[in-house]
């Protein structure tokens, strides 16, 4: 099945830095777009659309950024591991949250493609 697990998380300390890393797995023919979304403490149950998108890349590499990031936060992908990458610069406390991946991805022998979530990672930003 087709799994994507993240991974890069922890605890940071405001104006750090922190890389996530979320891979890709599984029967994948494509994948599409890449996406880093985040849910802020105290929703952690609240049904994915009440997510924030943080970074979209899609398969050719172009990016597109929240304001609330712009500047601060790189999105990026390997295709060759499957991954997709968020480089977190000089993060603030409201950067707290579990970040979650996801990807529209085609398998293989199926047509269509469909939406796949990670697990999430959970980052916290304290002094």
């Amino acid at each position: 099945q087709v799994q994507l697990v993240e991974s890069g998380g922890g605890l940071v300390q405001p104006g750090g830095s922190l890389r996530l890393s979320c891979a890709a797995s599984g029967p994948i023919f494509s994948l599409y777009d890449m996406r880093w979304y985040r849910q802020a403490p105290g929703y952690r149950q609240a049904p994915q659309s009440q997510r924030e998108l943080v970074a979209t890349v899609n398969e050719g590499g172009s990016t597109d950024y929240a304001d609330s990031v712009k500047g601060r936060f790189t999105i990026s992908r390997d295709n060759a591991k499957k991954t997709v990458y968020l480089q977190m610069n000089n993060v603030k406390f409201e950067d707290t949250a579990v970040y979650y991946c996801n990807a529209d991805i085609s398998r293989r022998g199926q047509l269509g493609r469909y939406g796949y979530w990670g697990q999430g990672t959970q980052v916290t930003v304290s002094s």
